[in-house]
């Protein structure tokens, strides 16, 4: 009934549609097994993509030829630049979506992605012979053989659903929960652990009043993720509003307080620190008055809103009671409770830098099996997942993303070099590099490695290099400008900015804090209007960012190739750390556990102190 299989893809949420797409794309046959093809690419949470840190991913995405950017653009309803008033390292996309036309337009790409086969059933289990994946195994007794497999269970493993009291089994509502492949996976060796996670209720936006809310509008020039000219940035937009609890919804969430799953005792799992439910706000922070809500819409033309700010696994007459005590929600009629929601997850030491698990040959895991939280964090895992499972296949070298290259660089390595004990959720201050690993250069740093991997097109190669010849251009016309102080001191007064003495090129001028390439124009339009004219935005953006900030980016390449040292030095996957008697206990166990493959890696391990990397350097150069 089946041939067998390059790529099997276990999961068609975030982060199997990524691993499914990448693998195709690059030649592998692929079978994209779920349990409900209604349901591929749902956005189980909010119908948002992007923000901090997470907006830089899905460029990154992008730039290797993986589909979120796309997806994303086609189906945005508004978007932001967030931390505009910080320096560029902080500037984050993000997008409200329609969730129905994202998971649309996901299907719709898979459809017509040449090599990717479906099934619908519960997959129970994994067939695997001398520590080598051979297939899966289905609910209905099928097995179906392949060469390597990727599981992406998001939060299907043995699911529990917690709304107050009631228990459901399930991976989401009104879906079950997938059963079986925690078993197996323990059986041949592997530790796992219990997570939280939960969402808010939806509700009637017919019922709520706008008027006594703050409304929240998209950038008046919006941009998209995508460096592709195939989607464009949205002509219109969709308002957002903000609103706020208060002592009297507080009050009426305490009410319930001792039916609550998370004070009784009945989750287990740890829930995402920096993604709290209500009831957990409330209770540590009992001195704030109120708390943020975000009132989103769930698509263009859809009444359904999204209550961000209200997670929560409270009784539902509970969260119906508080949720009408929030200004603007007085007549809120709800459709769907909020509820949270355990499930099984693997922490991630127990993986290579390609996300191949250790125990067993070319089984790979991504997404929320793997301990972390985010639509696009469980993205980015599938796609080096998906990319790598290609080529173990194959007999290719695997794709590592280094900390200095990439934000996902940044997230696998943390995961598998400290592991996690909560949901993991990346933020800009993870990244030592993060001047380096802007949003708005992430085509340049890494769509040449896409193209060599075989998943970026030669169209965005090309326009990747057309980008980069003339940000070059740009900046050689800058730096050769130059204006006397008779002709720009009054405008630069005008500006509050320090006059000149002496001729001064364009390029010295944007290095100062409040000059940009709009003041420049002020300064002087004739010459700066006739040199730009030549140039798109993203171009103008590029060579601001990298004359105003060259010295801080020097200084960080100059720490990349003192961290490359260290990462180029290799140690043998048969070290026995248990024989170097001067290493600490903690580093041994840590050492043995992990097996680095670098001392760079060997250098972020928790518990490897610097004494141990002292020794082990020391130990190596023997």
């Amino acid at each position: 009934m089946f041939p067998t299989y390059d790529v099997i893809v276990v999961g068609a949420g975030h982060a199997g549609c990524e691993a499914a797409h990448a693998a195709a794309k690059m030649g592998s046959t692929v079978l994209l097994c779920t349990m409900n093809m209604n349901t591929i690419a749902q956005m189980s949470c909010n119908p948002a993509m992007g923000g901090v840190a997470k907006g830089q991913i899905i460029r990154e995405i992008d730039a290797l030829g993986g589909m979120s950017g796309v997806i994303s653009d086609k189906s945005m309803i508004q978007f932001r630049m967030l931390n505009r008033s910080k320096g560029p390292a902080m500037w984050s996309p993000r997008s409200q979506n329609d969730r129905m036309r994202f998971a649309e337009e996901w299907r719709l790409t898979l459809e017509a992605t040449p090599g990717v086969d479906f099934w619908q059933e519960m997959i129970t289990g994994l067939i695997v012979k001398d520590n080598r994946i051979q297939g899966v195994k289905t609910s209905l007794g099928l097995e179906i053989k392949s060469r390597s497999v990727v599981l992406t269970n998001g939060t299907f493993l043995n699911g529990i659903i917690h709304i107050g009291e009631k228990q459901i089994g399930g991976g989401r509502t009104g879906e079950r929960a997938a059963k079986g492949i925690t078993e197996e996976l323990t059986a041949l060796g592997f530790e796992s652990g219990r997570m939280k996670t939960g969402t808010p209720p939806r509700v009637d936006g017919r019922s709520l009043n706008y008027g006594l809310m703050e409304v929240q509008e998209g950038d008046e020039f919006p941009e998209k993720f995508s460096y592709s000219p195939d989607t464009a940035p949205p002509s219109t937009q969709r308002n957002c509003w903000i609103t706020y609890t208060n002592k009297d919804v507080h009050q009426a969430l305490e009410t319930g307080f001792d039916r609550s799953p998370m004070f009784n005792g009945r989750i287990q799992g740890l829930g995402p620190r920096y993604c709290p439910s209500i009831e957990d706000k409330i209770n540590r922070f009992a001195e704030r008055d109120r708390h943020q809500i975000f009132v989103e819409p769930e698509g263009w033309n859809t009444v359904e809103i999204y209550v961000n700010g209200f997670s929560t696994s409270l009784p539902e007459d509970i969260q119906y009671k508080a949720l009408r005590k929030i200004q603007g929600f007085e007549q809120a009629k709800m459709f769907r409770p909020g509820y949270a929601i355990e499930y099984d997850f693997f922490p991630p030491t127990q993986l290579k830098q390609t996300l191949e698990t250790k125990l067993v040959a070319n089984l790979f895991f991504a997404g929320q099996i793997n301990g972390t939280t985010g639509y696009e964090e469980a993205a980015s895992q599938g796609l080096i997942a998906g990319m790598n499972a290609h080529n173990a296949v194959h007999e290719k070298e695997g794709l590592v993303l280094k900390r200095s290259e990439a934000y996902i660089g940044v997230l696998i390595d943390d995961l598998i070099n400290k592991g996690t004990e909560e949901p993991y959720r990346m933020f800009t201050s993870r990244a030592e590099y993060r001047l380096l690993l802007r949003q708005d250069n992430a085509d340049l740093r890494l769509t040449a490695l896409g193209y060599e991997q075989g998943l970026a097109t030669e169209k965005s190669f090309n326009l990747m290099k057309e980008k980069e010849t003339k940000t070059r251009e740009l900046i050689n016309e800058l730096e050769k400008l130059r204006f006397p102080p008779d002709t720009i001191n009054p405008q630069l007064e005008a500006l509050q900015t320090a006059t000149i003495k002496e001729n001064t090129t364009a390029a010295k001028l944007l290095k100062r804090p409040h000059i940009g390439i709009k003041e420049l124009i002020k300064i002087s339009p004739s010459p700066i209007n006739e040199m730009i004219g030549n140039y798109p935005k993203t171009t103008l953006e590029q060579a601001e960012i990298q004359i105003k900030y060259q010295s801080y980016i020097e200084k960080e390449r100059l720490m990349v190739e003192k961290m490359n040292h260290l990462e180029n030095l290799s140690i043998p996957n048969h070290m026995d750390y248990a024989g170097i008697k001067a290493l600490s206990a903690e580093g041994r166990q840590k050492l043995n556990r992990i097996k680095p493959a670098t001392l760079g890696q060997a250098s972020r391990i928790s518990g490897v102190s610097p004494a141990d990397m002292s020794i082990l350097t020391i130990y190596l150069g023997r």
